[in-house]
């Protein structure tokens, strides 16, 4: 290994809690993800299946779900949590749930939500948690405020009852310490989610970070906003947090800004899109006495960059203003190398039911199986570590 980069081609290290058995199955399920039709096919019949009541439901867990998520309830995830933690390797516990529509059920999203930040209290292996604002809010009410229109008077209510959720969630990280991610969604939401995020840092992060943005940085307006927002924030006396990805919404994005007339919202190559990112990384970089955040990519180009300017600026690798993240299931080289190498990592733990866990799977296997995604660069890893360990010729 060079002075430089890292090696994110050892596989030996990137799988070295994977069993001979746990790595053939793994090599199986991304041949599967590697077909773009195969998985376009598997993700309508296992929606509609489950909307049916076909019994599907344990196949799906003993296989997709099995290698993105980590249960279906908090104490299901606990193995994986300790395993990932045996290799210095944090865990970010993720309620996957979204999309919901009556109060009780918001209501109770809220309540996971708070006992999932009760969860990582006092726990090391535990350094963030996370939600979705669609966790806790209709997705039409945040669509019309981010559009600008007005609520009437039940709507008003309605948004209320939306921001006590988000606050007391905020709050419950700022009594255990514990600080929470509010992910990044589809650009026609997300200035509502910006409003309630910004008011949330102000809040709860005038000692500590707290509270931490997500930016996603396909989106060309937002290297400029992450500078304004920063400022806005600063000039409020808050520290700033941010996690910074690249997107995972492209197509969604794409389709929607075609369908209706409008420019595109994101960038129109991947070249753009980590321009971006890179500078983003540069900004927090420089103004890091006021910034922590989150790499959270699984692009290794980038990876590296962000280790190599530490090493230029003098910032020491375990830094708690400065972490790196990848999903569970995926960029094991990224995470285990980065952990091995004394850098903050930590890995997106999705949980819940499967039946909700749909539209984040489905998420997951699109991005994996797109032209340049990330099922080949698995399945090549993978069938190296098959060939070292003699697995297969």
């Amino acid at each position: 290994m060079d002075s430089k980069t890292l090696n994110f081609s050892d596989t030996e290290v990137a799988f070295k809690d994977k069993s001979d058995a746990e790595l053939r199955q793994r090599h199986l399920l991304f041949k599967m993800l590697n077909s773009q039709s195969l998985v376009e096919v598997g993700s309508f019949a296992a929606s509609l299946a489950l909307n049916l009541h076909l019994p599907v439901k344990k196949l799906i867990k003993a296989t997709v779900f099995r290698y993105f998520c980590g249960g279906e309830t908090l104490e299901e995830c606990e193995p994986t949590v300790r395993k990932l933690g045996n290799a210095s390797i944090g865990t970010i516990l993720d309620y996957a749930i979204e999309g919901k529509e009556r109060e009780e059920e918001l209501d109770a999203t809220c309540k996971e939500i708070l006992k999932n930040i009760g969860r990582a209290k006092n726990d090391d292996d535990i350094p963030f948690a996370v939600f979705k604002v669609t966790g806790v809010a209709r997705f039409a009410l945040l669509e019309r405020i981010s559009a600008g229109f007005a609520l009437n008077a039940e709507q008003e209510r309605e948004w209320s009852r939306v921001c006590a959720r988000v606050e007391q969630i905020c709050a419950r990280g700022r009594e255990v310490s514990q600080p929470v991610f509010i992910d990044a969604e589809e650009s026609w939401i997300q200035p509502a989610i910006d409003r309630l995020v910004e008011e949330m840092m102000a809040k709860f992060n005038k000692e500590s970070v707290i509270v931490y943005h997500t930016l996603q940085m396909y989106r060309h307006d937002r290297l400029g906003y992450l500078k304004e927002s920063f400022s806005r924030i600063s000039s409020s006396g808050a520290k700033y947090g941010v996690k910074l990805v690249r997107g995972a919404y492209l197509e969604k994005e794409r389709e929607r800004a075609e369908s209706i007339g409008h420019a595109s919202p994101v960038h129109g190559t991947l070249e753009a899109t980590a321009r971006d990112f890179d500078a983003a990384v540069d900004f927090c970089l420089e103004n890091l006495a006021g910034i922590s955040f989150v790499a959270a990519t699984h692009n290794e180009n980038s990876t590296n960059y962000l280790v190599s300017r530490m090493r230029e600026l003098g910032i020491k690798k375990d830094d708690p203003r400065v972490y790196f993240s990848q999903l569970f299931g995926m960029s094991d080289n990224l995470s285990y190398v980065l952990a091995a190498e004394d850098y903050n990592v930590s890995k997106y733990l999705p949980y819940g039911p499967v039946e909700d866990a749909i539209p984040y799977l489905t998420r997951r296997a699109r991005e994996n199986s797109s032209v340049r995604g990330q099922a080949s660069r698995e399945l090549k890893l993978i069938e190296t570590e098959l060939r070292r360990r003699r697995l297969c010729p």
